[in-house]
């Protein structure tokens, strides 16, 4: 059987494509949230290093469509600082990838999300002033976190939760910073031999449906109905979440 074939008698690709879609639709309606929704239900059939790689081969291509209009409302000058810290953190990270156990990872990635989950909902959010220090360091954490678990999003978005931006430029930020990570995590792994290609045809064969699911995500976003797009959300997040855990296998 050559690798088409493979990549569709391989275990577990309808729940990888429900999630891929569920994932789309939130990350285009909130500019975040994909590796909370994809990567809890991922880990459950790909290894760790497979399932990051698979989110970051569709999720570099999906949220390309919304780029233009990101650039329009965001703050270039911030993506810069927080793509900055990224950087530096991001190696550390991925060593971490490397070495951790496949079922900390799990614990990880649900965990984290649950615990961003549980700050958003209770309202916890950093009130001081938005310096450049502070910004890159934010971009920092996050590069250390999209490494080590895939998900460099819960600093930037508790960050800019508290911001007064508009949520368009709030959205529009978070979705440069993820993509710029993507790109960048991807080249990493790369040059680090991690990269397999069966991890990387499920990424592309994912990118249809995320692509799909993102412009129709993008299509709904409202500013005025962000309460209700937060609920939502929040929901498919938690319930990712929670499927996840290894201890509910």
């Amino acid at each position: 059987m050559g690798l088409p074939g493979e990549l569709l008698a391989a275990p577990g690709l309808t729940w990888l494509v429900a999630a891929a879609i569920l994932a789309g639709i939130v990350r285009g309606f909130s500019g975040f949230g994909t590796g909370m929704v994809f990567l809890p239900v991922a880990t459950q059939v790909l290894s760790p290093v497979q399932a990051i790689t698979a989110l970051v081969i569709m999720d570099l291509v999906g949220p390309l469509p919304n780029v233009p209009r990101a650039l329009r409302d965001g703050h270039p000058a911030d993506v810069a600082r927080l793509g900055a810290g990224m950087l530096v953190a991001l190696p550390m990270g991925v060593w971490v990838l490397y070495v951790a156990p496949p079922e900390l990872f799990r614990y990880a990635v649900s965990l984290l999300a649950l615990g961003l989950l549980a700050a958003l909902v209770a309202g916890l959010r950093y009130r001081g002033p938005m310096s450049p220090p502070l910004i890159f360091g934010t971009g920092g954490l996050g590069g250390f976190l999209g490494g080590a678990a895939g998900l460099p999003g819960p600093p930037v978005i508790l960050l800019y939760m508290a911001s007064p931006l508009p949520p368009a430029a709030i959205r529009a930020n978070t979705l440069l910073y993820l993509v710029l990570t993507d790109a960048l995590l991807l080249a990493l792994l790369g040059a680090t031999g991690g990269l397999a290609w069966s991890a990387l045809g499920l990424g592309l064969l994912l990118i249809l449906p995320y692509t799909l699911a993102n412009i129709a995500g993008a299509a709904l976003f409202r500013p005025e109905r962000a309460t209700a797009y937060r609920a939502v959300a929040y929901t498919i997040i938690a319930a990712s979440a929670l499927s996840g855990l290894p201890l509910l296998d």
